[in-house]
């Protein structure tokens, strides 16, 4: 495994597509720090194909770094992550690295032309970090008018969050259905410094997988 990270994250495997910004980040340094995260996330930050882990490739920098301090200091509750972000073990300038380095990686949401040189491994690769969310069900109108009126002033019209408000398009649907039924049932609470309390408590089931529907409905606008 650490092989393939090692791979993947040099300058010079151009199969990942990395923002321009990322040319500025200290490879070296980030495969060091997210090679353990690679076992659940993904070589591409791509999470799980399920949405048993998500999708952190793309995601807003401040609110990753965020969340990790969370983690560590245990304000979000998740066992599994707790031994990797122990003070001793992940320094802050250690999270705000990975945390920039992953905002700057893109995950196309179409497949890749090939040339007819191009051997398998180039395709196997190319294929591997596609990532396209199945269509969910629901009214996809009446799921962006719902967003457009509650979510968007915090995670952008078209989803992919804004400061410390997150990505949301490109994300699994079961895992933001899943995070969405723990912040209902007060397992996880809102960031009361960033988040506006009562917005999903104001929405109905049906609105809520609409807005799901609309989501993965949006997943090819440019990232």
């Amino acid at each position: 495994m650490k092989e393939i990270i090692r791979f993947l994250l040099s300058a010079g495997a151009a199969l990942l597509l990395v923002a321009p910004s990322a040319r500025a980040v200290d490879l070296e340094r980030v495969k060091d720090i997210y090679g353990p995260c690679a076992a659940c996330h993904g070589e591409f930050g791509q999470g799980g194909k399920k949405g048993e882990y998500p999708r952190i490739a793309g995601q807003q920098p401040k609110y990753m770094f965020q969340q990790l301090k969370n983690f560590q200091s245990q304000a979000r509750i998740n066992l599994p992550m707790y031994p990797f972000v122990k003070e001793r073990d992940l320094p802050d300038e250690e999270m705000k690295l990975v945390s920039e380095w992953l905002a700057s990686v893109v995950l196309p949401t179409k497949q890749p032309e090939f040339k007819e040189t191009d051997d398998a491994l180039t395709r196997l690769l190319a294929m591997e970090k596609v990532m396209i969310i199945p269509r969910a069900e629901g009214d996809i109108e009446l799921g962006g008018q719902v967003y457009q009126k509650q979510c968007a002033a915090c995670h952008g019209k078209t989803g992919l969050g804004r400061g410390m408000f997150p990505m949301l398009v490109g994300q699994y649907t079961n895992y933001l259905k899943r995070q969405i039924d723990a912040y209902l049932k007060s397992e996880r609470a809102h960031d009361e410094e960033v988040m506006k309390e009562g917005v999903l408590f104001s929405l109905s089931e049906k609105d809520i997988q609409d807005v799901l529907a609309y989501l993965t409905s949006i997943q090819e606008v440019e990232k």
